[in-house]
């Protein structure tokens, strides 16, 4: 099955929003289409951003976390400093995250630190792609293959 690690950006826009490719890779997660990973930090980054920016979406985010049977990756302080040698320290936990999973695509919604960055997905081995150029590309490669 296709692993998809999906980082803060994405998981507010899919709890934020019922639509919009972003929870169209939720919705393949929960049909078990794909298997979408995650860290601890990306769990807590958007619950805090949320209750910042729109607090009456947090039961939305905990149906989606109680809902889908995510893979929980968390790095190891050396693997985050390994990370901080090629990106920002704040963005190094979610580097080192996606490079310890080992996914077969990275998805973003972070233009200014991630997307669009070729040493980075030399570093992590996989694709940094924005929701709607993961789920194109999901449904080009065949979910059920």
């Amino acid at each position: 099955m296709l692993r998809v690690f999906i980082d803060s950006s994405v998981m507010f826009s899919a709890a934020y929003s019922n639509r919009g490719h972003a929870r169209d890779l939720i919705m393949m997660a929960a049909r078990d289409e794909i298997r979408l990973v995650i860290s601890a930090l990306v769990m807590d980054e958007t619950r805090r951003n949320l209750a910042d920016f729109a607090p009456e979406v947090i039961p939305a985010l905990e149906r989606i976390f109680d809902s889908i049977d995510f893979e929980i990756i968390n790095p190891t302080k050396e693997d985050v400093i390994e990370a901080a040698k090629i990106i920002a320290l704040k963005d190094a936990p979610i580097l080192a995250a996606v490079k310890v999973a080992q996914v077969d695509l990275f998805v973003t919604l972070d233009k200014k630190h991630l997307l669009d960055r070729p040493e980075l997905e030399t570093y992590v081995s996989s694709p940094i792609l924005r929701p709607v150029d993961a789920y194109q590309r999901i449904m080009r490669s065949g979910i059920n293959q």
